[in-house]
């Protein structure tokens, strides 16, 4: 196994023509996945892997400096198709990962056929004529607790992000990869996230964007995946899903699996 497949824990499955990466995003790993996979892997060659910082990674791969900008998991990105000479895809990319796709698009638009994007965010903090979600006195709370007990913010976390309480197989497992993480890790990773501002990039995209979203999402309100549909440059389309939570391709499979399929075979109208 190679250095990038190894860093990266990347798995490869099916033997379609037409090649599927599937990117997660803050607090999971690749089995995030693990309800989509069965249906996409008759048709499709799939690839999964961890970003840097999961739990699943070697901690020892993780450079904060790096890892502080967007840019460091886009690179490992454009580094994991690159080593399995992938020159085209269709890349499903959850929060975090969905701007690592929009990045590594900008970089190498020529590696992406289009981009499915989501529960995704240019940025999550509100400022003048933008309503990303949160107030800086809602990141510096936050930021706080993960700092004086990770664990016990991981359990408080858990069902908000998913929706559901704890003893919902979907919230369960969204805590176990969260509890995963090195603490120091998740918090810098989340301090990334909190900073993230990818609005003046939109005009840059040029491959087309499906942009998938929760009517009710803690983390990205609905007017932000408008936004996104109004600032990419390229083509882009919007599908606002009847489910709730961050993270609806665990906590509401049944209705996310149709969406989703349906982006992945079909293309924008133009």
């Amino acid at each position: 196994m190679s250095p990038v497949e190894e860093a990266h824990n990347v798995n490869v499955l099916g033997s379609g023509q037409q090649v599927v990466v599937l990117g997660h995003g803050f607090g999971t790993d690749q089995s995030v996945w693990k309800h989509l996979v069965p249906h996409l892997v008759e048709d499709y060659r799939i690839v999964l892997f961890d970003n840097i910082g999961a739990g699943t990674t070697n901690a020892d791969y993780f450079d904060f400096n790096r890892y502080s900008t967007v840019e460091g998991w886009a690179y490992d990105l454009l580094a994991i198709l690159e080593h399995l000479q992938i020159t085209s895809c269709i890349y499903v990319g959850h929060s975090l990962s969905a701007m690592i796709g929009v990045i590594a698009s900008i970089i190498r638009p020529d590696l992406f056929f289009k981009l499915i994007l989501l529960s995704a965010s240019p940025r999550y903090l509100n400022g003048v004529d933008y309503y990303g979600g949160f107030e800086e006195e809602d990141i510096t709370q936050i930021l706080e607790a993960m700092q004086s007990n990770y664990k016990a913010w991981c359990s408080g976390f858990a069902p908000l992000a998913v929706g559901g309480d704890m003893k919902t197989g979907a919230v369960q497992e969204f805590s176990r990869t969260c509890f995963n993480m090195r603490p120091d890790i998740a918090l810098s990773i989340m301090q990334t996230i909190f900073e993230i501002d990818t609005r003046p990039m939109l005009g840059l995209v040029t491959v087309p964007c499906h942009i998938l979203q929760s009517a009710k999402d803690m983390a990205v309100p609905v007017v932000v995946s408008e936004y996104l549909h109004q600032n990419i440059a390229g083509h882009s389309i919007v599908e606002v899903m009847e489910t709730e939570g961050h993270l609806p391709q665990l906590s509401s499979p049944d209705v996310f699996i149709p969406v989703v399929l349906r982006h992945i075979h079909h293309d924008i109208a133009v």
